[in-house]
């Protein structure tokens, strides 16, 4: 059973209403009044969990802190592949799908989809957000707003929000046209720099568990709601970010999502919970997701860390200073690279790259992502299946987890 942590619920309060843009059935035009939820300030909240869920939270906290410490030179590969994983997995939690390739071609700039391309956008959020506090710097409301800016720069209808908070009320639910029926409506837009400038206090702070921190801080944030669009994966951005901040880690993105898009329903309502009072749901289901996403992050290095062998013997073994042998050695940081991109990665003659990239092609080391015959993307075939691979065996596992939620179930030091 779910430990309770206790905090003040969401007040609500009745606000005035009017459509800014007529539409909808009259009961939308009409509609003159709406209830809007108010969170509690955190800035200074005491939040105590009891001893089983601190004993869980500490080990999960020891799953993320060895993966990050494991595997030394191939951290920079897991590092980039976890960091796309999680990127992936938050955009299906809003229902944004696409395949592996669809998303490495947006990756490299190449026109694809718009799920893939919101896929790479949120890639980009996560990095600019995670990279503002490096070294335990103070996160910031601007570094926020540049990481929303990435995110949503490229969609044609959120373009001119991009960046800035909510002047108007949104909803969740309900008609497109009104908050009538909504199942939550965030505070009135006038109130979201209190809230925010509260948020950021609340994140900076160093006396909490980074996890319990993280996960109070993005359901403190998905009530706030304070974008028009993207919040979601902006507030599942924060919880790495804290945990970065935090000195959780140092190099890698934990993949969390993976295992809460597998109930993404739960998840939701561990959101209502916290909205009624307790933020020992969020805190739970944060805690197994971080184990789970750990240890399975930890089998995906110890495969990375094989892979230069596997690849030199698939190739033939090409000769040390090459430029097969170069590119080879270049492949784990670069799941996906262009014609130019193995060029810069080599030091020979053009003739000798194309030579290069034919060998490693003919031994399925890498295969095409376009069915170009100049300036072709090539995709490293092990990273990107790996890339899918990992989020199914979270998957997997957080299923599991619920099914029988012993401590085993979410991983326990050394497993």
């Amino acid at each position: 059973m779910t430990e309770s942590i206790a905090l003040a619920p969401h007040r609500s309060a009745v606000v005035p209403w009017e459509q800014s843009v007529r539409g909808g059935t009259a009961d939308d035009r009409r509609l003159g009044e709406v209830t809007v939820r108010l969170p509690p300030h955190i800035a200074d909240l005491d939040l105590v969990a009891g001893a089983h869920l601190t004993s869980r939270l500490e080990a999960a906290l020891r799953e993320v802190s060895n993966l990050d410490h494991a595997h030394g030179v191939h951290l920079d590969a897991l590092s980039a592949l976890l960091l796309r994983n999680e990127s992936v997995a938050s955009s299906k939690i809003e229902h944004v799908e696409a395949s592996i390739d669809d998303f490495a071609r947006a990756m490299h700039g190449i026109r694809a989809n718009e799920s893939a391309t919101s896929m790479v956008a949120s890639t980009h959020a996560l990095e600019h957000l995670i990279a503002s506090v490096v070294g335990g710097a103070d996160l910031t409301l601007a570094n926020i707003h540049r990481a929303h800016a990435a995110l949503m720069a490229g969609d044609p209808y959120e373009k001119d929000y991009a960046g800035r908070f909510r002047d108007m009320q949104n909803w969740i639910g309900g008609s497109d046209y009104s908050p009538r029926g909504a199942l939550f409506v965030p505070p009135p837009p006038e109130t979201v720099d209190e809230y925010m400038d509260d948020l950021v206090r609340f994140a900076n702070r160093d006396d909490l568990s980074a996890l319990v921190q993280a996960a109070v801080v993005h359901a403190q944030f998905e009530s706030i709601h304070p974008y028009t669009d993207g919040n979601g994966r902006i507030g599942r951005a924060l919880v790495n970010t804290v945990l970065r901040r935090r000195g959780v880690t140092s190099r890698v993105v934990v993949p969390l999502a993976s295992a809460l898009v597998v109930h993404r329903e739960e998840y939701f309502d561990t959101l209502n919970a916290y909205r009624d009072g307790d933020a020992g749901p969020v805190v739970e289901a944060f805690t197994v997701a971080a184990a789970i996403a750990a240890e399975e992050s930890r089998t995906t290095a110890a495969r990375i860390s094989a892979l230069p062998e596997e690849w030199a013997t698939a190739a033939d073994r090409p000769r040390r200073g090459s430029a097969a042998a170069e590119l080879l050695s270049a492949l784990s940081a670069y799941p996906v690279f262009s014609t130019e991109d193995a060029e810069d990665m080599t030091s020979g003659a053009i003739s000798t790259v194309y030579a290069a990239i034919s060998r490693l092609h003919d031994a399925e080391i890498i295969r095409p992502l376009t069915d170009r015959t100049r300036n072709q993307v090539w995709g490293t075939v092990a990273l990107l299946d790996e890339l899918g691979d990992l989020g199914l065996r979270i998957g997997a596992r957080a299923r599991a987890a619920r099914m029988q939620p012993s401590p085993s179930a979410v991983g326990e030091p050394g497993n």
